[in-house]
């Protein structure tokens, strides 16, 4: 495991000669030598992979269990010069009784013996016939491959940091699966050795299966199955092979391959540890029974210089159009059930809306417009308000109009630049001076103008803001910070524009949907500063504060994840490759720390609002942080950087 808790695991799909233990294990050795190179640290084999799984009543012959116990010793002697640990299928006696086991060793020592806990005997499995179970079975003894080793159905392993159970194949199918317990035990990562035979419909549940029971113990989870080379008499056998991670598939191999296959993948065993910490029903049952827990170190091998695993640029943003379309609705719906229910409770039959021509006030236009369709509320009770003040260009306000026109709602103009300039007057600012309380002079008129206007008509003043400007303070203390209820308080700034552009999609109104194409092609800005020469937005949020779509990697790997700063530069160097170099993202890295450390005030705050995704800054929900707290641990790390 490196030094940012990443540890390189592979399931391994060798060929297979059904009964010839030489030639299984050869191939074995050859995928070990392979897996070290590319800096794998713990590797697994299929179910019975040294003898092959199809083998039937020949597994009751002690010539072939001898060959077995042989050719793994051979493999053992093979592989101790490999930084690596092996996981490896093969039947072993124990008594007079015969187990289907996995087998542990590394640097030629075994480390231990997992026999399996379920023996399948129904359907197609008839694996009673040979098997017994290893269900009770703990500290006891095993003879195996030349050396005596632990043998139990509860062992864990931690090799160099990393802690590790063993399941094998029904044993993931029942309804309690030892992994379950293994994981309450201590261990992070669970490899299954499999062989579990194709069937039309099972691949779908198998994934399905791996994945949730990963997220169930939140654990990373192996899965390797026996492939190419098994007996088809009656069955076949596809190589299928799967590595989860706290619910996620993070690389599977490519089924009904004639090749073999190693699936490697880097598990994140500090994500996982921070998700246990964090999870107080995990903490309840956590250590609730014995296990032993063998240890080994390892000289440290490979390390490939990128990860295997595809970081997220757009973590809050699904790749799939299928799936993001599917994401932009239930947020929608989760909004305007939000809002919808705290009309109803206000009897509030009108909403006040500040429309800037921005994405943030478009996208709270859009929930609001939605929350009356729903309560069945004439939209006219909409009411937007458009306030232009000293930067507003044509081309917001244009886009402001046409909108709120489009949608149906209200619309009512009040400029600000007579108020504002009024309130310079009165407080004694030179309108040249055009720093802090010019900008945020303006912010609160505006507020202020929504506030009254709502109080007037009864209405609900809806805000605008969205987590993004949350997170980095990007808001007026009692101006923009403030609404009646906040529709887009959990929704970051990248996902704001995808659901924008949803919306357009959606839009039957061509003009409508024109209007709502241009808002997403407009910079963002608060335009509190005056145009340029050409009438352009001159004030450029991006270029200020930095690109947002950094700003909500760094703050979904900061909350979501609990990384420290090299960890989330670590991780934007290689998401990001391409796009931003070292310098730059390192540069906006800090920006968020101080800014995220220095604005939690406002957070503190906010006002109610709905949570729509897995990361939100709310005072009364996710996060709870002093206003006061300090950033001296996260800028020191960043100054090693």
């Amino acid at each position: 495991m490196d030094n940012f808790g990443f540890l390189k695991v592979a399931a391994a799909v060798p060929h297979v000669r059904v009964a010839d233990c030489d030639y299984n294990t050869e191939r074995m050795a050859a995928m070990a030598e392979e897996a070290a190179r590319r800096g794998v640290e713990i590797v697994a084999f299929p179910e019975l992979g040294v003898t092959a799984y199809t083998c039937g009543d020949l597994l009751l012959q002690q010539t072939l269990l001898d060959a077995a116990d042989e050719a793994l010793e051979r493999l053992v002697r093979a592989t101790r010069k490999l930084p690596l640990t092996l996981i490896a299928g093969a039947p072993l006696r124990h008594g007079s009784t015969l187990y289907n086991c996995a087998v542990v060793f590394t640097q030629g020592k075994v480390l231990g013996v997992v026999p399996k806990t379920y023996i399948p005997d129904y359907g197609e499995f008839y694996e009673n016939r040979w098997f017994a179970s290893g269900a009770g079975i703990s500290d006891e003894h095993i003879a195996v491959a030349g050396q005596q080793a632990d043998f139990g159905a509860d062992l864990t392993f931690e090799v160099n940091g990393a802690e590790f159970g063993i399941e094998i194949c029904e044993d993931l199918w029942t309804a309690a699966p030892p992994s379950s317990q293994l994981a309450l035990n201590g261990a992070k990562v669970i490899f299954n050795l499999s062989a579990s035979p194709e069937s039309v419909g099972k691949h779908a549940y198998l994934r399905q299966l791996v994945a949730q029971q990963s997220g169930r113990a939140i654990a990373a989870y192996v899965y390797c199955s026996a492939g190419f080379g098994e007996s088809t008499t009656d069955l076949v056998f596809a190589g299928n092979a799967v590595i989860a991670e706290n619910g996620c598939i993070l690389r599977e191999a490519a089924r009904f391959s004639p090749d073999e296959q190693l699936v490697v993948a880097d598990v994140d065993i500090e994500r996982l540890e921070f998700e246990r910490r964090r999870n107080t029903s995990f903490r309840a049952n956590e250590g609730a029974t014995e296990n032993t827990v063998i240890e080994m170190e390892i000289p440290e091998g490979l390390r490939g210089v990128a990860l295997d695993r595809d970081i997220d640029p757009m973590p809050f943003v699904p790749k799939d159009e299928a799936d993001r379309s599917e994401r932009c609705e239930e947020i929608f719906r989760i909004q305007s059930h939000g809002l919808a229910q705290r009309m109803v409770h206000t009897r509030s039959e009108k909403a006040v809306v500040g429309i800037s021509g921005g994405l943030d006030s478009t996208l709270a236009l859009l929930v609001t417009a939605r929350t009356f369709d729903f309560l069945h509320l004439d939209r006219a009770g909409i009411i937007g308000i458009t306030m232009p003040g000293f930067g507003t260009t044509d081309r917001t306000y244009n886009n402001a109009l046409e909108l709120m026109r489009g949608l149906g709602v209200t619309i009512r103009e009040i400029p600000i630049r007579d108020a504002c300039t009024q309130h310079f007057q009165d407080i004694g600012l030179d309108p040249g001076c055009r720093g802090a309380a010019y900008e945020n002079a303006q912010a609160r008129e505006r507020t202020q103008i929504l506030m009254d206007v709502a109080n007037m008509e009864g209405g609900l003043v809806i805000g605008t803001g969205d987590l993004s400007e949350l997170a980095l303070g990007w808001a007026t203390y009692n101006g923009d910070q403030m609404s009646m209820y906040g529709v887009n308080a959990s929704v970051p700034k990248t996902l704001v524009r995808h659901l924008v552009k949803w919306a357009a999609a959606t839009e039957q109104d061509a003009a409508t949907r024109a209007t709502l194409l241009d808002i997403i092609d407009t910079p963002v800005s608060p335009e509190l500063l005056p145009a340029d020469d050409n009438g352009k937005i001159a004030q450029k949020t991006e270029d200020l504060v930095g690109p947002y779509e950094l700003h909500d990697f760094f703050l979904y790997n900061f909350l979501r994840a609990g990384y420290g700063p090299a960890k989330i530069l670590l991780l934007a160097e290689q998401a990001f490759d391409g796009s931003y170099d070292r310098a730059a993202i390192l540069r906006w890295l800090t920006v968020f720390v101080r800014r995220f450390f220095t604005q939690q005030f406002k957070r503190s705050a906010m006002p109610d609002g709905p949570k729509v995704g897995s990361v939100t800054l709310s005072p009364r929900g996710d996060w709870r942080m002093p206003s006061d707290a300090s950033a001296a641990a996260w800028l020191r790390e960043l100054d090693t950087l």
